[in-house]
């Protein structure tokens, strides 16, 4: 019973097209925004347990850069309208910057360090202009420091979005989703959802101009 990891990812997947579908096509339809909401959560809530459960964390951090390259020319074209702008990078970055966090995390002892880290990790999210900058990186560290104690890091992660504004407030349904994790994988298409967040930008993009 409850929801692998692979049902987990279909549920972001899902909320983040229709966020991304009202915000290129119809970005005065908030409705789409606030059911959008729903998928960072998830995605900050997996890729902690993934962090926890690949065998090789090169390949990962790899595999995680490499898409944030590849994803950035439609990430600006569906956004920003431009093939390359600089004041912002999609969420692929973030995600690699938590990992790498994670993996320092890992290697240090004293809390002292572990909170320069966590800062650290912020400002750079923040300098690069990633999704959700500092605020996306904190939330990846309360499911990080939480992941053992189930109710609190759900309360905390419900909490972070409830400190947003409006639309992310709704990002907290994404905790009625998460409470019925069963730890489990189910089916691995992890290429499928690496590339389907660039092609999907794409033909959003495509479709924006046909509408002009």
């Amino acid at each position: 019973m409850g929801l692998n990891s692979f049902q987990l990812k279909c549920i972001a997947v899902i909320t983040m097209i229709i966020d991304h579908t009202g915000a290129v096509l119809f970005p005065g339809e908030l409705v789409f925004r606030y059911i959008g909401r729903i998928s960072f959560p998830i995605f900050c809530f997996l890729l902690v347990e993934g962090f926890f459960h690949t065998r090789d964390m090169r390949k990962y951090m790899l595999r995680l850069g490499v898409f944030a390259v590849l994803s950035e020319i439609p990430y600006d074209l569906a956004f920003r309208g431009t093939m390359l702008e600089f004041s912002h990078q999609n969420v692929f970055f973030s995600l690699l910057i938590g990992v790498m966090m994670m993996y320092a995390l890992e290697k240090s002892s004293e809390w002292p360090i572990k909170m320069t880290e966590l800062l650290l990790a912020m400002w750079i999210a923040n300098l690069l202009g990633t999704d959700y900058g500092f605020k996306g990186i904190l939330l990846i560290a309360i499911y990080y420091f939480l992941r053992e104690y189930k109710w609190k890091k759900h309360a905390a992660g419900a909490v972070w979005n409830l400190l947003w504004n409006q639309i992310q407030r709704c990002g907290a349904l994404a905790t009625v989703f998460l409470v019925f994790y069963n730890g489990k994988k189910g089916p691995s298409m992890k290429y499928f959802f690496y590339l389907f967040y660039p092609l999907h930008l794409l033909v959003l993009y495509g479709i924006y101009h046909m509408m002009l």
